[in-house]
């Protein structure tokens, strides 16, 4: 009869792991083959959560990478990845546990080139374009003659020397200059924010608000001028409502932010150029338009001198002017003395009519009227003055039933405060008496523990361990040939000094015979 064995087989010496065991140790082992490395690829399905953190592909035509870029990572990117563009990208390899892949954790990423750049520059040229950005309508004219310029550039570079000595030479104007980065990881920011700071200024406060703005930078390589492609620098030329006039590069350079602004210069001198007028140009064409306008008023001065005179020769004579009027005054006046004659009698028969009806009866009706009329608006004079005095007593006792609980609060905080404040006066009188007698204890204990060390540290405590300090003839002995010259000898012990009689010196002691030292 078979026997069935069902234990199971014992297992072999290969070892078991946990799946986290395993994970931790895949990741281990790609962390520390791939370390640091650079992957060249084409960037895809950007995602940018509320986190703060990017997220991408790379991938080429037969394989994708996860990427991820933390958000302090993403700050300091000066090229930011965009779908589409080839990039190289520099980070580390680490694994996912959670999803059992593995990412690149990206540092920074460049493009692949110069064609990745001018391809990147042309895409994000057509999205700002397609917003309305470049229009020609939003571009704002510039003043002919601004009293405030403002300039966003490097306060130590050529530029903005070139600048105000372009403004000095043509027309001298006040400046204000914001100091930027012109290149690197910072400069598109700090560009920017200067362009809103500068329209954030109040029109006449303490800081003039300037009447035009020139953001400038030397020339360069498209990687040193790409600060002024990014879009946040041609969103805020754009929304500038300060007229502004881009200078970045020299004149074969273009960048985003010139198709932004409302005018672009070749180069910053030829900014400071189009900002302001030539001074002495201005003065010379104001000398001539000055002299044309004399010459101009005194050939009218001399041309109506002409009319004039050609006016008064077609003039007839006065005498044949004045004989017609001088006539009808004439006649005039011998009317005057019969009309008036009759003027008086006619207001006689006037008066007389009006006379026969004005009686005292009448007057005195009227006078009665008047008086009645009178007296009710004295009656209602008064009333309304009764009236309000009424309304205002009313609103007087309101006003004072009011202000009674609020007068005894505040005679009440007012009576709390004293008495906080003078307890608190007690509490620091007694701190200051007692501050000097503290003081003074510190300072007595601080100097009883300096003659403790003092005395620590003296000699005396070394002659208590077993030591003796040897003088001779006054003086200390340190060595064995100054005790031999001396003539006397004294031993200071802990517990006292023993004196040596006069000896005297020993010649020729052999090295077996040398003296101990003076202290021992």
């Amino acid at each position: 009869m078979d026997l069935i064995d069902d234990t199971p087989a014992p297992p072999g010496n290969q070892p078991e792991y946990t799946v986290s065991e395993l994970s931790g140790a895949v990741k281990r082992v790609i962390e520390g083959e791939f370390g640091l490395v650079r992957v060249r690829g084409e960037v895809g399905r950007v995602s940018r959560p509320a986190s703060g953190h990017l997220y991408f592909d790379l991938k080429d035509d037969r394989s994708v990478i996860a990427a991820i870029s933390w958000k302090g990572q993403v700050a300091k990117m000066q090229v930011r990845p965009e779908e589409g563009v080839e990039v190289v990208a520099t980070g580390r390899m680490t694994t996912f546990p959670g999803q059992s892949k593995y990412q690149l954790i990206v540092d920074d990423v460049a493009p692949a080139g110069a064609g990745a750049l001018m391809a990147m520059l042309e895409k994000r040229k057509a999205a700002l374009g397609a917003e309305g950005l470049f229009d020609p309508a939003r571009k704002k004219p510039i003043p002919y003659l601004p009293r405030v310029i403002g300039v966003v550039t490097s306060p130590s570079g050529a530029v903005i020397r070139d600048i105000l000595h372009r403004l000095r030479d043509r027309f001298p104007r006040h400046v204000l200059i914001w100091p930027v980065a012109v290149q690197g990881q910072d400069c598109a920011a700090q560009v920017a924010a200067a362009i809103r700071g500068f329209n954030a200024i109040a029109p006449g406060g303490a800081i003039p608000r300037p009447d035009v703005l020139i953001v400038a930078r030397g020339g360069g390589s498209l990687e040193d001028l790409w600060g002024f492609n990014e879009e946040i620098v041609v969103r805020a030329a754009a929304g500038s409502d300060i007229p502004l006039i881009s200078a970045v590069g020299h004149e074969t350079d273009t960048t985003l932010i010139d198709y932004a602004s409302d005018l672009r210069a070749p180069t910053p001198t030829a900014a400071a150029e189009l900002a302001v007028p030539v001074r002495l140009e201005l003065l010379a064409t104001l000398e001539a338009l000055g002299a044309r306008l004399v010459r101009g008023i005194g050939q009218g001065v001399v041309l109506r001198q002409q009319r004039l005179r050609d006016l008064s020769r077609a003039l007839p004579r006065v005498e044949t002017l004045v004989a017609t009027p001088r006539q009808r005054l004439d006649a005039a006046g011998l009317r005057l003395g019969s009309g008036l004659g009759l003027a008086v009698a006619r207001k006689h028969r006037d008066f007389d009519r009006l006379a026969g009806r004005l009686q005292p009866q009448a007057l005195r009706a009227g006078l009665l009227r008047q008086r009645d009329l009178l007296t009710a608006r004295e009656d209602r004079l008064i009333r309304a003055v009764r009236q309000r005095i009424e309304r205002r007593t009313e609103r007087l006792a309101d006003l004072a039933a009011r202000l009674s609980p609020a007068l005894a609060r505040l005679l009440g905080d007012a009576g709390r405060k004293v008495s906080d404040g003078r307890r608190d006066l007690a509490r620091l009188a007694d701190r200051l008496e007692a501050a000097p007698r503290q003081r003074l204890a510190r300072l007595a204990d601080r100097l009883e523990a300096l003659d403790r060390t003092r005395i620590t540290m003296g000699y005396a405590e070394t002659l208590k361990r077993g030591f003796a300090v040897v003088r001779g003839d006054g003086a200390v002995m340190t060595t064995k040939a100054g005790a031999e010259k001396a003539t006397a000898l004294e031993i200071e012990f802990s517990d006292g000094r023993l004196a040596l009689g006069p000896r005297p010196a020993r010649k020729g002691k052999s090295d077996g015979e040398s003296g101990q030292g003076s202290l021992f």
